[in-house]
């Protein structure tokens, strides 16, 4: 056969091979244009069917914490202050016969922050008390006090040698000379972030002190909501003792005197013990401040609230004073100086009368909320807590389970935890 001439305008067949090429890698890179899209995009849904997620079950959350709050506050005045779930208060949804949307269900869990050593207050003594309570030995409990409470006071003066070298970072700062604000804040702290971080995440030590000790301000930790540790620390407490105060609290104490199944005064602990040993006026009888956690399920969706409360008379504040405020009162102590705030004028104000809205307003002010907010988060910002301890054959806790334990939020345990 004879073959067929190439006409003219006809590509060369290493022209040919070259167009195939570049359509192949024009179609390659279109491909990986289009996959980093599809992830992109399917990234942007995700985050968007969280938020309208979020959106769909907050409500209910806000709802739920508002109804536990009106709750807590009705036991509150019916009992001078609360002590423990146990006078009733542990299911306040139950309680108050709330129900959520159709087809959702909600979970309320406590916690009793002021169950832990409030550290703005607690002295170096109990401190070091805690620490040699987790296995430390002296010396290192010792220098682990110095650096906690040179971070946050002015007047410490350290028993151990340190030379905290924060002008040197990278970004240099200074020893606040106030209470913690927040845990992680260990982190800046030096020789402490050794203690309690371990290849930059915090390590069971970090949870442990997350467990014992509170960042709120409050004087005394309430014994009703003590783990082991804090009894150990602050009371002083023998093994016996703090068995007496579980069994108590567990509702599992044989006595003809008990009344109820929490103390509420000095004396009243006294009768749960069998000496004198320890130090029972070291606490607090009622719940200073309180974590709240709210869960709301709609089959495979939750959304999760945790707000920590005070009552608004007398309850637990959050750290506010500044190394700034620091230095002026101190000023102001050595001079008699007031330090306080004087730029309102002192001319005469000029008489109107206010309106309707401003009526509405001033009545809106005086409404007395019974509860100060000290912490609100929603889901990821929640600290995810371990698995819940065993329970024992006679339905009552682990010694080291807090009492205040319902539910979702678990103390100090030997395990790993998990919390992000």
């Amino acid at each position: 056969m004879k073959a067929v001439a190439a006409t003219k305008g006809d590509p060369a067949p290493s022209e040919r091979g070259s167009i195939i090429i570049i359509v192949m890698v024009t179609l390659l890179f279109a491909a990986a244009a289009l996959v980093a899209f599809l992830d992109k995009a399917s990234d942007d849904l995700l985050v968007e069917a969280r938020s309208a997620e979020n959106a769909r079950l907050r409500p209910d959350a806000y709802s739920a914490l508002e109804v536990t709050l009106a709750v807590l506050e009705d036991f509150r005045e019916a009992g001078s202050g609360l002590h423990h779930p146990n006078e009733g208060w542990g299911d306040p949804l139950d309680w108050a016969g709330w129900a959520p949307t159709d087809g959702y269900t909600v979970d309320v869990a406590f916690l009793d922050e002021s169950g832990k050593l409030p550290l703005l207050h607690t002295n170096e003594a109990t401190l070091l008390l805690l620490f040699e309570g987790w296995g430390m030995d002296q010396n290192d409990a010792q220098k682990l006090v110095d650096e906690l409470l040179s971070w946050q006071r002015e007047s410490y003066t350290p028993v151990t040698a340190l030379n905290p070298d924060y002008g040197q970072s990278t970004f240099p700062y200074a020893a606040p000379l106030r209470g913690l604000r927040s845990y992680s804040e260990l982190a800046a702290i030096d020789g402490a972030r050794d203690t309690f971080y371990t290849n930059g995440r915090p390590n069971d030590l970090y949870w442990r002190f997350y467990n014992d000790v509170s960042i709120f301000n409050y004087r005394e930790p309430n014994i009703n909501g003590a783990n082991a540790d804090v009894l150990g620390a602050e009371g002083q407490f023998t093994e016996q003792q703090d068995s007496q105060i579980a069994k108590r609290l567990s509702g599992t104490l044989a006595t003809a005197t008990l009344v109820h199944p929490w103390f509420s005064s000095a004396t009243d602990l006294a009768t749960a013990f069998s000496s004198e040993v320890g130090n029972p006026r070291a606490f607090g009888y009622t719940v200073s401040a309180l974590r709240i956690l709210i869960t709301v399920h709609d089959k495979d969706s939750q959304f999760r609230l945790s707000a920590v409360v005070s009552s608004d008379a007398g309850g637990a504040t959050t750290v506010q004073t500044t190394a700034a405020d620091v230095k002026a009162n101190n000023t102001a102590s050595g001079t008699g100086e007031s330090v306080t705030n004087n730029n309102v004028s002192n001319q005469a104000q000029t008489t109107t009368t206010p309106s309707p809205s401003q009526n509405a307003a001033a009545a809106s002010s005086n409404i007395k909320y019974p509860f100060r907010i000290l912490e609100l988060v929603e889901n990821d910002a929640i600290p995810e807590p371990p698995a819940p301890p065993s329970v024992a054959a006679d339905g009552t806790l682990p010694l080291d389970a807090s009492p205040m334990l319902t539910n979702a939020f678990a103390p100090y345990s030997p395990l790993p935890m998990t919390i992000p």
